[in-house]
């Protein structure tokens, strides 16, 4: 019965795939190209030069994946520096971000689900164990991975309701699956007993935490965003609107015009969530009729006249972060099709936060930032913009509300070593047929 599940997947999957792969390598502006690489995504994947000892290899499927693993796969160097560590994206964006994790750390592009891209990636690069990030349940890839008796670790586990109950309707697909799995340390209580649920051995899920909470800034990253608060011009006040998407940064923009009449200095900072969107975006900003300066245009000193200062390049959020007095978090007033960003970077650097409605990726977080007055919900432009205004006449409030943040990430902290402990001490078990 699994086997004839699997294969009537497979055949789906064949069916839909050409119009999944032009989504993946359509052209977008600033978007990577993937060149002669995309044949890795077939399982053509070029030997490792160096092998060391042994590869561990790592798959985080895109940028946000990518960022959360970051001190994770440092570690894993760090602590296994006879192997080499392998990171496996599925995007070019991903892609770009692990060149940026340096150490050695190796990049390939995971390869499609079907049993033959997979085995021709395994038959290559020969890992010793896989490190799934977050939940990636690709049935054929942890089938063929299980088959080579490679251990299976799946971190940051996370299910919410709806994703269990459409689990539960390709039962005979996802149980098997979860039953290949050595280990899954999971976020939360409830994701535990949701994993269980589809099958999964209660000795083999443990709560851990999230990895996710374990961010180290650097200190440069307070230094860069002071320098920037102070081209921006003295006594300013900045809004940083973070991760928006398509539909959201409309709505950013009226809140931001409207906020202004009440704050005459205000200058936005909006940082679109996908690169393809950094042009589109500046000439929305200009058909509203504000005045916009680019951070790929290193202005030294921005004009108090400019309305707005777009956040057009990769990896540099932080430091916009850091140089804001307030924060909106995208990716939460459009809908519930996204669910919100990540709101613990903002609370390390002590910053009050607004967000929109849809923010159930990171629930857990937002109840809790929610509960100390450290987060705020909106639930349009115009709720947005009271809540601006309101924020930003309060600047003693603004201060103590950002140190509530950062004391409940602080407090958070901690599953990166369990994590590590478990993918380094914990005995392989068997597997499931």
């Amino acid at each position: 019965m699994t086997t004839m599940v699997r294969w009537c997947y497979t055949l789906l999957l064949s069916l839909v795939s050409p119009v999944l792969l032009w989504g993946l390598y359509r052209p977008k502006t600033n978007k990577p190209p993937f060149g002669r690489r995309w044949k890795e995504h077939f399982g053509f994947t070029p030997k490792v030069d160096i092998r060391k000892s042994g590869i561990i290899w790592v798959h985080a499927v895109s940028v946000g994946e990518v960022l959360a693993s970051k001190k994770l796969v440092e570690n894993l160097a760090a602590q296994n520096p006879e192997k080499r560590i392998l990171v496996t994206t599925t995007t070019s964006t991903g892609a770009e971000q692990v060149k940026n994790i340096g150490n050695g750390i190796i990049h390939r592009y995971m390869p499609i689900d079907f049993n033959w891209c997979v085995q021709g990636f395994i038959n290559v690069i020969q890992p010793e164990k896989m490190l799934i990030i977050e939940t990636e349940l690709w049935p054929n890839t942890i089938h063929t991975v299980a088959k080579n008796h490679i251990p299976i670790t799946l971190i940051n586990g996370r299910l919410s309701e709806k994703s269990l109950s459409n689990y539960h309707k390709l039962r005979h697909l996802i149980y098997p699956a979860i039953s290949h799995i050595n280990l899954i340390l999971t976020v939360h209580a409830d994701d535990k007993v949701r994993f269980e649920s589809l099958g999964g051995a209660s000795e083999k899920v443990i709560v851990t935490g999230s990895i996710k909470y374990d961010v180290l800034l650097d200190e440069g990253i307070e230094v860069q965003g002071k320098r920037l608060k102070d081209t921006f011009g003295s006594g300013r006040q900045v809004l940083v609107a973070a991760s928006t998407h398509q539909g959201e940064d409309e709505q950013v923009l009226e809140a931001y015009q409207q906020a202004k009449i009440e704050v005459p200095g205000l200058l936005l900072v909006i940082v679109p969530r996908h690169p393809e969107r950094f042009d589109r975006v500046a000439n929305l900003v200009r058909s509203k009729g504000l005045t916009l300066v680019r951070r790929s245009d290193s202005v030294e000193n921005i004009d108090r006249h400019v309305d707005v200062y777009l956040g057009d390049t990769m990896g540099e959020l932080l430091i916009m972060l850091s140089a804001s007095d307030l924060v909106f978090m995208g990716g939460s007033l459009i809908g519930k099709k996204v669910g919100g960003h990540n709101f613990i970077e903002p609370a390390l650097l002590k910053k009050y936060c607004l967000t929109g409605p849809s923010y159930f990726n990171f629930a857990d977080l937002a109840c809790q930032l929610i509960e100390s007055n450290a987060l705020s919900v909106v639930s349009n432009a115009n709720e947005l913009a009271i809540h601006i205004v309101n924020a930003l006449a309060k600047p003693n409030q603004l201060t103590e509300k950002g140190l509530q943040g950062y004391g409940i990430v602080k407090r958070n902290q901690g599953a990166l070593q369990k994590t590590l402990e478990l993918v380094s001490t914990s005995p392989n078990i068997e597997m499931s047929s």
